[in-house]
């Protein structure tokens, strides 16, 4: 089963102890590729040292809305400066993680909506996929990327919304990111939706060391936890997990232009 992790944090420090590890057994689970994505700018050069070292390690960089009161207007730069002197670099997949956090009621909404629209803008520059961060805030989202309408499209991280704003994202050329959120029972609504989704809009994540799937409650979540993840979310569309892994593996490869 050939699996593909399209969202992770690798970088992190919870897996400072054992990261080659987690690496391995992931590998001997079938995940073949990971991509770990920069959420700020002090982590970017650790990030970049990590997937370098990490044959099947890909990296994304981006300004994540979460930490607004980090970020200082010379990262934007740094950030062009990034994805210039990478461009081209089979190992630089995307600009991520950014986006808009509604959820969040400290996190002012204008300046989040410019540093959304400066990564876009990047995106498009670069003519690199955007992986984006929206919570709470798909009519925002949607409607920033009518205006922009990034060549590569992307993908929608832990995506939770409804039937109708799959659809437009779908318009838009993104895929939705699902991961350990649709594996507990509780989350019915999102459950239905997963369930009816086309299956070339899919892709899979794990979101590692956040989001644990309900399969492994209450602790740090991994990439070698993306085949039960898999198997739980080809149970919901009543199909077997090797054909939702190739799907979504076929899929990320569509989106990163991976051969």
């Amino acid at each position: 089963m050939r699996l593909t992790d399209t969202h992770t944090h690798l970088d992190f420090p919870d897996f400072d102890a054992d990261r080659d590890e987690v690496l391995a057994r992931s590998r001997a689970l079938g995940v073949q590729r990971m991509v770990v994505l920069g959420v700020y700018q002090a982590n970017w050069q650790r990030l970049w040292q990590l997937v370098e070292a990490n044959e099947d390690l890909h990296a994304a960089f981006g300004l994540h809305p979460v930490y607004l009161e980090d970020h200082r207007p010379q990262h934007l730069a740094e950030l062009r400066n990034w994805l210039g002197k990478l461009a081209g670099h089979r190992k630089l997949c995307a600009v991520g993680e950014f986006g808009l956090d509604y959820y969040l009621a400290e996190l002012d909404r204008d300046r989040q909506q410019k540093l959304f629209e400066a990564q876009l803008e990047l995106a498009v520059e670069f003519e690199l996929p955007a992986l984006l961060h929206v919570r709470r805030a798909h009519a925002a989202t949607i409607a920033t990327l009518k205006r922009f309408r990034p060549a590569r499209g992307g993908i929608i991280h832990a995506f939770a919304g409804s039937h109708e704003e799959a659809r437009e994202y779908i318009k838009l050329g993104f895929r939705l990111g699902l991961g350990g959120a649709a594996t507990w029972p509780q989350a019915n609504r999102l459950r239905k939706v997963v369930a009816q989704l086309p299956l070339e809009s899919i892709v899979l994540e794990t979101d590692a060391p956040d989001m644990a799937p309900a399969m492994h409650p209450n602790q740090r979540n991994s990439p070698e936890h993306l085949a039960d993840i898999c198997a739980e979310l080809a149970a919901l569309r009543d199909m077997t997990a090797e054909a939702l892994a190739a799907a979504s593996s076929r899929n990320a490869d569509e989106v990163f232009g991976w051969n």
